[in-house]
C-alpha cells in the first residue's frame, strides 16, 4: 500500500514537534501554544496512561475544546489506540449510552471535574510535564480503528461509525492529491466539533505541515467568532459548513477575508448564489466544495469552483464534483446497475477510504454495504442515499436525500430518532420532516397527532436524549394524519402545512 497511518499521519506530526518546537500548533480561545507545549502535552498524557490499567483499545474522550484534548488524540494514536468522542454539551444518557456500547473502561477528560463515576478517568489537564520520549509504535496494524464517531440511529440509540487508521492515511492521500497546499506559515481555521469529522481533517491536514490551528471555543456564536478569527488572525486556509457562511452573508461587505487562500464549503449541500457573493468578499481564494458521508471518512469527492467563469449547478446547489483518488463512486439504479451519465440514481462509494462498519451493528451493516464487480473483481461499497447523476463530463451533480435523514448544521440527523424519542414520551404518533426556511438553512418540523397541548414538557424530555441541533424548532399539531393512496402517512400534506 503508498500510503499508511504511520507515515502519512503520525511521523509527520512527529516531524512538526520537532521542526517547528517553537512555533505555534493552536490558538484555542485566544491563547497560543507552541508545537514544543503540544508534544509535552502528548507526552504527559502518554505516561499517565502507561500507569494505568485498562484492557479496551478504544478510549473514550471528552472533548473539550482546549490543548489537553488535542494532545490525548496523538497520544492514543501512538500508542495505537481508538478515541471515542463524549461531548461535555450532550445529555449524559446519550454519553453513558456510548460508553456501554463500546465497553469503555478508560477516559480522559480534560474537565474542571468529570461526570464520568463508573468508568476510570484520567484528568488530563492535570498531569505533569515528563519528558516522556514521542515514539509511533510502527506494529500497529492498518485494520486497527483510529476514532469511533457516534451519529444519530434511528432506534433512539447513537449508531458509530468506526474509522480505520488505514481509512484516515488513505484519506489524507486523497487530500493532499487535490492540489490544497499548506506550509507551516498558514493558519489553519478549526471550526467543527469534535465529534464530528471535518474536525479531523480541519486539525490533521495543519499540524501535519508544520501549520497553527485556530479553534472555536464551546459556547460561542460560530459565524461570530469565525469571522473574528479571519480578520484578526489572517486566517489563509478553513473549512465551513455553508450555513456558517449564509449566517455571515448580511456582513460579508464589512468582512476582510482577503487572507484566505483556499476555503473548503463542506457538510452540506452549497448553494451557488451564496458561494458568488463569497467570491465577492474572500477575494484571494480558492473555493472548494467537498462532500462525504462520515462513512467514507470526512470527503469523498470535490469539485473545485471558477472565480469569474461557470460553475455546474443543479437547482442551484454546487456540483459535488469527482469521486478523490482513493475512492470508486459509481450511480446506481435500484437493481445495482450502473446508469448512464445523466440519468438519476444513488451514489454509492468504494475504495479505502469506507468504513469497515458500524459498531456492534449487524443489521445496519448488512443494509448499508454490498459487493459489486468492478473491473473484474468483487468491490465493496457504501450507499450514501443520496440521490445524484452524472453529467458528460463526470462531475457528480447532488439532487437531494433517498432516505430519512436531513443535514442539520452538517451533522447528519436520523429523523427517526427523533419520532422515537417523541413517540416514547407521548405514547403518540409523530412524524419529523426537515424543510428549509427563507435563509436556505434547513430546519426540523415535527408533526404530533394530537390535539394542541402545552409541548415545554416533551421539548424538555427530548433535550435529556439528543443534542441541541436535534431538537424540532416548528411543531404542529394534527388530529388526525392524511394517509396517501398506500394508507401510509401523507408526507408531502403534512410538509404543505409548513409555512
Amino acid at each position: 500500500m503508498k500510503y499508511n497511518f504511520y507515515n502519512d499521519v503520525l511521523t509527520p506530526i512527529l516531524s512538526s514537534i520537532e521542526r517547528y518546537g517553537e512555533r505555534n500548533a493552536f490558538c484555542i480561545d485566544e491563547q497560543m501554544y507552541s508545537y514544543n507545549t503540544f508534544g509535552e502535552k502528548i507526552s504527559g498524557i502518554l505516561d499517565a496512561i502507561a500507569h494505568i490499567e485498562y484492557h479496551n483499545q478504544k478510549v473514550g474522550l471528552v472533548i473539550n475544546d482546549d490543548i489537553e484534548t488535542y494532545a490525548s488524540i496523538f497520544a492514543l494514536w501512538l500508542q495505537g489506540k481508538c478515541y471515542v468522542p463524549l461531548h461535555p454539551n450532550w445529555p449524559l444518557d446519550r454519553c453513558l449510552d456510548i460508553c456501554d456500547q463500546v465497553e469503555l473502561d478508560l477516559i480522559l477528560d480534560s474537565s474542571k471535574e468529570t461526570r464520568y463515576e463508573k468508568v476510570p478517568v484520567v484528568m488530563t489537564s492535570t498531569l505533569d510535564v515528563v519528558g516522556v520520549p514521542l515514539i509511533a509504535r510502527g506494529d500497529i496494524e492498518e485494520e486497527e480503528l483510529a476514532y469511533i464517531l457516534f451519529t444519530s440511529g434511528s432506534t433512539g440509540k447513537p449508531k458509530g461509525v468506526q474509522l480505520m487508521r488505514k481509512n484516515v492515511a488513505a484519506f489524507m492521500d486523497s487530500f493532499w492529491q487535490t492540489g490544497i497546499a499548506i506550509n507551516e506559515e498558514d493558519r489553519c481555521l478549526q471550526a467543527f466539533d469534535l465529534s464530528f469529522d471535518v474536525s479531523v481533517q480541519s486539525y490533521l491536514v495543519a499540524l501535519t505541515r508544520g501549520a497553527c490551528v485556530y479553534t472555536i471555543p464551546h459556547g460561542q456564536v460560530k459565524y461570530v467568532y469565525a469571522s473574528g478569527l479571519i480578520e484578526d488572525h489572517q486566517i489563509t486556509f478553513g473549512a465551513m459548513a455553508p450555513s456558517m457562511l449564509r449566517y455571515l452573508q448580511p456582513y460579508f461587505s464589512e468582512l476582510d477575508a482577503t487572507s484566505l487562500k483556499a476555503c473548503i464549503l463542506t457538510a452540506e449541500a452549497c448553494p451557488l448564489n451564496l458561494m458568488e457573493d463569497w467570491y465577492n468578499c474572500a477575494t484571494n481564494t480558492e473555493i472548494y466544495d467537498f462532500y462525504g458521508p462520515t462513512e467514507a471518512t470526512i470527503y469523498c469527492t470535490y469539485y473545485k469552483l471558477t472565480r469569474g467563469g461557470s460553475n455546474k449547478s443543479l437547482n442551484g446547489i454546487i456540483s459535488i464534483g469527482k469521486p478523490m483518488a482513493n475512492v470508486i463512486g459509481l450511480i446506481l439504479d435500484e437493481e445495482g446497475k450502473e446508469v448512464p451519465n445523466g440519468e438519476k440514481g444513488e451514489l454509492c462509494v468504494a475504495g479505502d477510504q469506507v468504513t469497515c462498519g458500524y459498531w456492534k451493528n449487524p443489521e445496519k451493516n448488512k443494509s448499508s454495504f454490498f459487493f459489486k464487480e468492478v473491473n473484474g473483481e468483487q468491490v465493496r461499497f457504501y450507499h450514501t442515499g443520496d440521490l445524484c447523476y452524472k453529467d458528460e463530463d463526470g462531475d457528480i451533480m447532488y439532487s437531494g436525500r433517498l432516505d430519512h435523514q436531513a443535514k442539520i448544521q452538517g451533522f447528519r440527523v436520523e429523523l427517526g430518532e427523533i419520532e422515537y424519542h417523541a413517540r416514547e414520551y407521548l405514547k403518540k404518533n409523530a412524524v419529523c420532516i426537515a424543510f428549509d426556511n427563507e435563509s436556505a438553512l434547513t430546519e426540523i418540523a415535527m408533526f404530533i397527532e394530537s390535539n394542541e397541548f402545552n409541548a415545554e414538557e416533551l421539548l424538555a424530555y427530548m433535550r435529556t436524549k439528543m443534542p441541541s441541533y436535534m431538537i424540532p424548532t416548528r411543531l404542529f399539531f394534527v388530529p388526525v394524519f392524511p394517509l396517501n393512496s398506500n394508507d401510509k402517512t401523507d408526507k408531502v400534506k403534512l410538509k404543505e402545512m409548513i409555512h
